[in-house]
């Protein structure tokens, strides 16, 4: 690319401190409905690297005790801390110039793309925005940019991975060229993939886990799945993940895991790592770990777990059931992290245009129980074919019950809930009774099987105090909505036609040759 460009030739686009210019005629390298996207994933970065940058200081200044060295010595070396990021798959280069003028403290941010168009953006934006020192414009394979940063003293803080479909191809790379401590960003778009729309093959040959088909959980277990396969290829080289953040948006799913390395914790996987029966009939479902960990004094034995826990048919409906995963069962959130983040944007509403969408986010994802699953209203009354209950009725009668129950960010209709299966189907029972059906059922369908057990409690459905959480009282846009027409991901960048690139260099060439 030459060094000098037409302005005149681009149209520019200004998204948080970066302006990136993108030529007139080709729109590809641009989704706005992307833009959340970045904000979020600059807020988790900023959120990460005070924590990162803390521990960093912590070991510095033990290992500089150690050494006696001065304090003026030590707080000067600090003081040049700062972190390097690899964003292996750039097109435009925006989200690299973005995290250059944003984050602080960056030391190095590798642009890749394999793309000769995608890189001679890149080029052009970074000097548009004056980052030269900062961004460094990269072609290459992002596998092989990952593996050859391997060695520890060349690995990546933050590697962000947003590929156009799967980022399978890319975790066995990323989680072994991320640094200890470090922060990976990836995000999937092959939805139909993951949430088993008809292509369980599929998901298994990417992940190595089996979604559960139309279930109303199938975003969630898409993020579970995504970190099982992130945590099964971080095992393999003693690693070990912490999940931070893991988000549902739009068409796509977005996770932030904290990698470190541990042979202790990599013992641990097995019993991260669990499979689900999900009742063909009435949709209840269990969970059962592959291992279980056994206290024994001051040390730990890890064993096979036993099972299954469920009988050959549901004991609810008689239905059979479908088994999915293997799927990552331990928390798919940090609490602390995501209020340290929370505070981060309330405080820098001004920096993030979407800032009102990633309160209203961060906040439901904050009032989320930590477990695996859920039920929705609607599921439950279409299996039962009644009226759906309002959903703060049917949490009112969980809390009533005394049992924990939130909503999901992922299903705006969600019950997640330390209630049984059989707690849950009780609670509907009385619900029916109180609001009959209008038509009579076989004696085959599962709504008569369900139906003909008497509920072995009485519902209260009074409206309990913590039926409303804080999000829906505050009215923050908690949910996805469709942004625009036509807003879901954009076509594949297309490879420069030969006859376009090097068409002009050609006739040059026959010119001078010519002359």
């Amino acid at each position: 690319m030459s060094e000098e460009f037409n302005i005149d030739d681009y149209n520019t686009i200004t998204e948080g401190a970066a302006t990136i210019l993108f030529p007139k005629a080709n729109d590809v390298f641009y989704n706005p409905i992307q833009h959340f996207n970045r904000d979020m994933s600059t807020a988790a970065i900023k959120t990460w690297q005070k924590q990162f940058l803390n521990e960093k200081k912590e070991k510095l200044s033990r290992k500089n005790s150690n050494q006696k060295k001065d304090n003026k010595a030590n707080s000067e070396h600090n003081d040049k801390l700062g972190i390097t990021i690899l964003e292996a798959l750039a097109a435009s280069g925006l989200r690299s110039i973005r995290y250059a003028k944003e984050i602080g403290n960056v030391k190095k941010i590798l642009s890749n793309d394999m793309s000769d168009e995608a890189v001679d953006s890149i080029k052009r934006n970074v000097k548009y925005n004056k980052v030269e020192n900062i961004v460094i414009p990269n072609k290459g394979d992002a596998m092989m940019v990952m593996y050859e940063n391997r060695d520890p003293f060349k690995r990546f803080d933050v590697i962000d991975l947003d590929p156009y479909g799967s980022a399978s191809p890319f975790l066995d790379g990323a989680v072994q060229s991320v640094s200890d401590g470090g922060l990976l960003c990836i995000t999937c778009t092959d939805m139909a993939v993951l949430c088993s729309g008809g292509q369980t093959e599929a998901c298994w040959a990417k992940y190595g886990g089996v979604p559960i088909p139309n279930s109303p959980y199938c975003h969630e277990m898409a993020l579970r799945i995504l970190l099982h396969a992130v945590q099964t290829s971080a095992a393999r080289y003693r690693r070990t993940i912490v999940p931070l953040l893991s988000c549902s948006i739009d068409f796509y799913i977005r996770v932030f895991v904290k990698v470190y390395t541990s042979a202790s914790k990599v013992k641990q996987a097995a019993s991260k790592s669990s499979i689900v029966y999900h009742c063909t009939g009435c949709k209840s479902f269990a969970t059962n770990p592959l291992g279980r960990c056994q206290k024994n004094g001051t040390s730990t034995i890890y064993k096979v777990n036993v099972g299954p826990n469920v009988d050959s048919k549901c004991n609810i409906c008689g239905s059979r059931y479908h088994v999915g995963g293997p799927f990552y069962s331990d928390p798919i959130h940090d609490p602390e992290f995501v209020k340290e983040m929370l505070e981060h944007v309330k405080k820098s509403e001004d920096k993030y245009k979407t800032h009102k969408r990633m309160i209203g986010m961060l906040t439901v994802i904050s009032e989320e129980l930590p477990l695996p699953f859920f039920y929705t209203s609607s599921t439950l009354a279409s299996t039962l074919r009644c009226n759906v209950p309002p959903l703060v009725t049917l949490c009112s009668a969980i809390l009533n019950k005394g049992y924990k129950v939130s909503i999901s960010h992922t299903n705006c209709m969600a019950i997640k809930t330390d209630a049984s299966p059989e707690v849950i189907w009780d609670i509907m029972r009385c619900w029916v009774k109180k609001n009959p059906l209008t038509k009579k059922h076989n004696d085959s369908e599962v709504v008569t099987k369900i139906l003909k057990i008497e509920p072995s409690f009485e519902a209260d459905f009074t409206i309990h105090k913590d039926a409303n959480p804080t999000s829906r009282k505050i009215k923050l846009v908690r949910f996805q909505e469709n942004p625009t027409k036509y807003w879901g991901p954009k076509s594949r960048p297309k490879k420069r036609k030969e006859s376009d690139s090097n068409k002009d260099d050609k006739a040059q060439k026959i010119q001078k040759t010519s002359k």
